[in-house]
């Protein structure tokens, strides 16, 4: 695993950039962490260059790689140097993967700024953009040198912001600690202890990629509440209606809620979870209005998922409270079921 530290970036990142002799650094940013994060890091680097995109989920592609991969071609950046991500999970994903095929891979770390991507994004590996459409559909699996955390970003968050993040910690706590999610679901958004949380998050996580690495079995429950959440976000994103998109956090909520519906009626968790789950995630999310005609096309985005197996949806599942099952076949039937208990008409 890449170093992954938990500290004020004053202590950190002259640590690590010490740690190692880089030919040169390059710092990637968005519009918004140039002007919120920048600033507290700048002082902290020695000479750099800055590659400033625009930001949000609709620049996670090819056109923007593009973008960084001529501004470290013409910053004549060889294969020593560093490069810094400084952002949310889009920055950490389309950063990480320029820097990973810029002549065929350079160093990188994540300097994650969002709590999405302090807890999970960040973590693991996983690098990609989106492609006509389809989230994370081109990528690699690279680890950074390093991740380095630093909990006061998350002052500079909406509440929109940090409530999206809170949906990856919430299944990280059902997915492997009970315990966990019986103190999380008993607290409201801003009575929240962020880095006790942050701390727990990344361990889960660690633990489960460094035992594979690759994705290829346990990695896999990393993904409950991402294959009807993932397409929920790809329609809401394409979407061209008043609705506007969902942030990562709230359609991997309505992934949950979904995803848990599916492992009740497959036995594999009880009612009394399932009731907790949809309570707790629709007070903190409310309800995204899915309509009769979205159905469809949200499920044929399922047929995308990178975890199916031909033309079989295979999902991550609960398997009773803090664990998960992967690799459970589920139907475009058991699919519509749990958007109709979502969405009431059942």
């Amino acid at each position: 695993m890449s170093l992954v530290s938990i500290a004020s970036l004053a202590e950190s990142l002259p640590t690590f950039l010490e740690s190692a002799d880089y030919s040169a650094i390059t710092l990637i940013a968005d519009n918004h962490t140039y002007r919120h994060c920048y600033p507290l890091l700048k002082p902290l680097l020695p000479k750099h260059t800055v590659i400033r995109i625009k930001a949000g989920e609709e620049q996670k592609n090819l056109t923007t790689c593009e973008q960084i991969w001529h501004g470290l071609t013409r910053a004549n950046t060889d294969r020593h140097a560093l490069v810094l991500n400084l952002g949310g999970g889009v920055i950490g994903d389309m950063g990480g993967f320029c820097a990973a095929t810029y002549k065929r891979g350079i160093a990188f770390a994540q300097l994650p700024t969002t709590l999405l991507a302090q807890v999970d994004a960040s973590v693991g590996g996983k690098l990609g953009i989106d492609f006509q459409g389809l989230k994370n559909h081109i990528g690699v699996f690279q680890l950074p040198d390093a991740v380095l955390i630093d909990p006061a970003f998350l002052k500079t968050l909406p509440e929109r912001e940090l409530r999206s993040g809170f949906a990856e910690i919430i299944k990280h706590c059902l997915i492997a600690d009970a315990s966990m999610w019986d103190t999380v679901r008993v607290r409201d958004l801003d009575e929240q202890n962020w880095p006790a949380l942050i701390k727990h998050s990344v361990a889960v996580k660690e633990k489960i990629v460094t035992e594979d690495p690759r994705e290829k079995n346990v990695r896999k429950t990393l993904n409950f509440g991402h294959t009807l959440g993932h397409a929920v976000e790809t329609y809401f994103l394409n979407g061209t209606d008043k609705r506007g998109r969902l942030l990562h956090g709230e359609a991997i909520a309505v992934g949950m809620i979904t995803e848990a519906y599916i492992a009740c009626q497959k036995k594999m968790i009880d009612e009394s979870l399932l009731s907790q789950i949809e309570e707790y995630l629709f007070a903190v999310y409310g309800q995204v209005r899915i309509l009769p005609a979205d159905i469809e096309p949200i499920l044929a985005l399922t047929l995308q998922d990178k975890k199916n197996r031909g033309n079989q949806v295979r999902m991550a599942l609960l398997d009773g409270p803090g664990h998960c099952a992967y690799d459970v076949p589920v139907t475009a039937t058991d699919m519509r079921r749990a958007i109709a208990f979502y969405t009431g008409v059942e």
